[in-house]
């Protein structure tokens, strides 16, 4: 597949009056998320919105977005993706462009025969948009399953797996024609009892690995272009707007250096999940970490590519942000003895916001694939 000849059909960003005020369409209605004990029956009293072009028996995009899900992939209607993604769907994942339905549907059949029990129970979906510019919608879910069938990784292991997971989908007339997904692979990889490195080494020398999101590429962090240096960020006492306070947020900490604001932006007792089973409790985990990260990537620079929100002041907010970083692996730390290589690295943040601080985040980033870029012969 020639990526110079598919039509960019990146979706239109939101505005601010597209993000939602309150939390009367939210996945609280289903009191569990994707699973048949909160799926059958449907949850009678759902609030509804305006959908049009999509199936009259979704009321509103987050019952979509899960009952697909649920449909699909424990239901086992595999086939429904024709109905609910285009024929030309984009769906980015770390392993590059996944084009078109068919591919979708290939790589959904892949996976329930490596899992057939696979499970996916929605945690949250974070959404916004409407009918008109499409509903955008930030999808986590814990996947579980048992591996008794091959995966794309090795021959049956017999292995039971738990892993984070974050979609982002556009949709609009009742498809998904854009996605952004990344899974914590290299969990999987470990709980599958495999090597991780091996693995990634394996996949890098066989080329496996496509280009990335156009609006990844194309809006490199201005770090790199005209060596601009961040703008320090005064956390304010009261968020005025959330769009400012996540751009200031990832630019100041990671830009900027700036590792003392993560006394300010973050709860005392902040509740942090990532990428390879990370799990930290308060802000000195957490600020080892991102540390970690840059002594990695001593010249990383990171731009944050999409943002949307629903809440308010009074009740929070939950916030989906989508980022991207390039940074050189120079030293020592995380991924092994320093290789010199430039390194593409993006991911998806979810933030819970309690009176004007993060009390929980979610990050899921391309770790797995940060070790194919890194590990690979070439």
């Amino acid at each position: 597949m020639n990526i110079k000849k598919i039509k960019d059909v990146r979706p239109k960003a939101l505005s601010d009056h597209h993000m939602p005020k309150n939390y009367n369409v939210s996945l609280k209605a289903y009191g569990g998320g994707g699973s048949a004990k909160s799926l059958n029956p449907i949850p009678k009293k759902l609030k509804t919105q305006s959908m049009k072009g999509f199936e009259n028996q979704y009321k509103n995009i987050i019952d979509y977005i899960v009952r697909i899900t649920f449909q699909i992939w424990e239901q086992k209607n595999i086939g429904y993706i024709y109905d609910t993604y285009s024929h030309d769907c984009r769906v980015w994942d770390e392993f590059g462009l996944q084009f078109g339905s068919e591919k979708i549907v290939s790589d959904t059949v892949h996976t329930n025969n490596a899992f057939p029990d696979i499970r996916l129970m929605a945690d949250e979906v974070i959404w916004a948009g409407d009918e008109k510019i499409s509903f955008h919608t930030s999808h986590r879910t814990i996947i579980t399953g048992k591996n008794t069938g091959f995966s794309k990784f090795s021959k049956p292991t017999g292995k039971s797996v738990k892993l984070l997971c974050i979609a982002n989908c556009v949709a609009k007339n009742n498809k998904i024609y854009y996605e952004n997904v990344v899974y914590d692979t290299a969990a999987l990889i470990k709980q599958l009892g495999l090597s991780v490195n091996e693995i990634a080494k394996e996949i890098a020398n066989k080329g496996n690995v496509g280009p990335f999101a156009p609006d990844f590429k194309n809006s490199r962090p201005k770090r790199i272009i005209d060596k601009k240096k961040s703008v320090n960020f005064k956390t304010p006492e009261k968020i005025l707007n959330i769009r400012n306070f996540a751009e200031s947020v990832f630019d100041t900490i990671w830009n900027r250096r700036n590792f003392s604001a993560i006394d300010q932006i973050y709860s005392n007792d902040i509740v942090f999940e990532g990428s390879t089973e990370r799990k930290f409790n308060g802000k000195i985990q957490l600020r080892n970490f991102i540390i970690s990260m840059i002594a990695t990537f001593p010249d990383l620079a990171l731009s944050v590519e999409d943002i949307y929100w629903m809440g308010n002041e009074k009740d929070g907010y939950l916030v989906s942000v989508r980022w991207g970083a390039v940074g050189s692996h120079k030293g020592n730390g995380l991924y092994g003895p320093p290789t010199e290589k430039e390194c593409l690295i993006w991911g998806i943040t979810q933030w819970q916001i309690k009176k004007n601080k993060i009390v929980k985040e979610w990050t899921v980033f391309n770790e797995f694939g940060i070790l194919v870029q890194l590990l690979g012969d070439r």
